[in-house]
């Protein structure tokens, strides 16, 4: 049974990765709920805008 051992440090050592990994996902922005969803409506808005452009330019150039 040597490789109970193994798998116990496995689970630890894959415990911690996870754990590390959750920190600073998001930021604290200090913005309340509203604040944030008008903010990230206006990236996805910006970034539509971008790929609409980018989908039209193949075709102005035909």
């Amino acid at each position: 049974m040597a490789r109970g051992n193994q798998r116990e440090l496995s689970r630890q050592k894959n415990l911690k990765k996870t754990q590390d990994s959750g920190k600073g996902k998001r930021k604290d922005d200090n913005l309340s709920a509203a604040q944030r969803k008008q903010r990230d409506s206006e990236i996805m808005q910006q970034k539509q805008k971008a790929a609409n452009e980018r989908k039209s330019e193949p075709e102005a150039s035909k």
